[in-house]
């Protein structure tokens, strides 16, 4: 998918079904829209494999910002 395209709102639907947030209904009408246009099954698809990938990233910060972090909290003294 390009990224210049804009998501329609069937894709934010889309979206809202991976992420478990819609109706029992929305959820019906998706899947039988997911059956009968293979374009939007393309899309389904991409973004199953793009939230599982997202999933595997793993966040830490650098060494050096805990250190700044720690020692900012060692020498603060709140003013009272």
């Amino acid at each position: 998918m390009p990224m210049t395209q804009t998501c329609t709102s069937t894709q934010n639907e889309i979206i809202r079904y991976i992420y478990n947030e819609t109706s029992s209904s929305e959820n019906v009408l998706i899947e039988t829209s997911l059956v009968y246009d293979n374009e939007l099954l393309d899309f389904y698809l991409d973004c199953l494999e793009l939230k599982e990938e997202m999933n595997q990233i793993q966040l830490s910060p650098k060494e050096s910002s805990i250190q700044n972090i720690m020692n900012f909290s060692k020498n603060f003294r709140p003013a009272i």
